[in-house]
């Protein structure tokens, strides 16, 4: 295809050609000629398409939002002679991103990196990548697409977090998951024996059942349960900042109690997001799904507490919201004693990170929150109270 500059080469050639020829100035016939000529050649440079492998990944596919991530593509020359002129175009999001190519000789080999955007969390598309050759003059380029567009998933930022002591949890089932940790208080069930449990939990009635070492697991039935009710209200925050922050506490305070194997429910004012249950990988999926939550144009915030009315009780519960419409935070008063302990985050830039006992609940715990390394301050003060 031709280039801006190759466009205008050619119509200024056609019409000095035309004027040259049709009133008699040869000069100017002369050098409309010549930029005819020069794109016919520019067609003939970049016409044959290049013999090459490419391979495109992603370093890392998942990264926190801010965080460094690459675009790896490795480019072989798997023709008979040299190629010059390439250029790697891999489009990102709604941008392209362009790398030049060194010259390959033939059975060579290039690793090209660049840097992809992570400023704004979500999933990014990547890809297709192309290869464009052009002529020394820029007059023509020829493109080529390589390979299957990719996704980069850009996840909230985490702060490591305590998990703030809840009482008991009211129930004695345990978790769900046998990759939870192990306590000491109650049975909740019968498994496999694995290298280093404690010789002492042995049942031997059932080893003898089965012909396997059969352990007794037991669980710790004061685990705390956080139940986590994120803003997203677009009214609620007075700029997009902010609420990326308001995720990205959302996200370190979820992240936390799933590392430690405990349950987190989470929700916002349309209802449940997401859940787990203690198992391993629950710290992942938490992050995964935070990584799309946007911002909705829901009026109350009041709704978000309507699905708690029948928690079972015990556990924490944060609520997450900005500092632009407080009104809502009025529920917390209808669901609160169903917890055993409340907390409220309020985020929103230039706050300083303090306990605010003023508004619909006065004697909830209100953190106003900055920045990320204010919460791990005042979230530490607050675990420790």
């Amino acid at each position: 295809m031709l280039s801006a500059t190759g466009w205008g080469t050619l119509a200024g050639g056609a019409a000095l050609t035309t004027v040259g020829y049709a009133f008699g100035y040869g000069e100017a016939a002369a050098l409309g000629v010549t930029c005819l000529l020069a794109v016919a050649v520019a067609f003939g440079w970049a016409l044959p398409a290049p013999v090459l492998g490419a391979e495109r990944r992603i370093a890392p596919s998942r990264v926190g939002r801010g965080d460094p991530a690459e675009g790896v593509v490795t480019l072989t020359n798997t023709g008979g002679r040299t190629r010059r002129g390439l250029r790697a175009v891999d489009r990102c999001g709604d941008r392209d991103i362009a790398v030049d190519v060194p010259p390959l000789p033939p059975g060579a080999a290039h690793e090209l990196r660049y840097a992809l955007p992570t400023a704004r969390r979500g999933r990014v598309p990547v890809g297709p990548l192309r290869l464009e050759r052009a002529d020394p003059l820029g007059l023509v380029r020829r493109m080529r697409p390589y390979g299957a567009p990719d996704t980069l998933l850009v996840r909230p930022r985490v702060c490591p977090l305590p998990v703030l002591p809840s009482g008991q949890a009211h129930h004695v089932e345990g978790p769900s998951s046998d990759s939870a940790d192990d306590g000491s208080l109650t049975f909740h069930a019968l498994r496999e024996y694995v290298l280093g449990d404690d010789l002492r939990r042995v049942h031997w009635p059932s080893t003898a059942r089965t012909g396997t070492l059969m352990v007794r697991q037991m669980v710790d039935a004061s685990l705390p349960h956080t139940t986590l009710v994120l803003d997203t209200r677009r009214r609620a925050y007075a700029a997009e900042d902010d609420f990326e922050l308001a995720v990205d506490c959302a996200a370190s305070i979820a992240y936390a109690a799933a590392r430690h194997h405990f349950p987190v429910h989470l929700v916002n004012e349309t209802g449940p997001l997401l859940h787990t249950d203690g198992a391993g990988r629950d710290g992942e999926a938490l992050l995964d799904g935070l990584a799309v939550v946007r911002r909705s144009d829901a009026a109350f915030l009041a709704t978000a507490f309507d699905g708690l009315d029948n928690h079972r009780g015990g556990g924490a519960l944060v609520v997450v919201t900005g500092t632009a419409d407080t009104p809502g935070l009025s529920g917390v008063e209808r669901v609160r004693r169903r917890f055993d302990r409340v907390t409220v985050l309020r985020v929103g830039a230039g706050a300083a990170a303090t306990r605010d006992e003023s508004g619909p609940v006065s004697d909830v715990p209100r953190l106003r929150v900055a920045s990320l390394d204010e919460l791990l301050a005042g979230w530490r003060r607050e675990a420790a109270r």
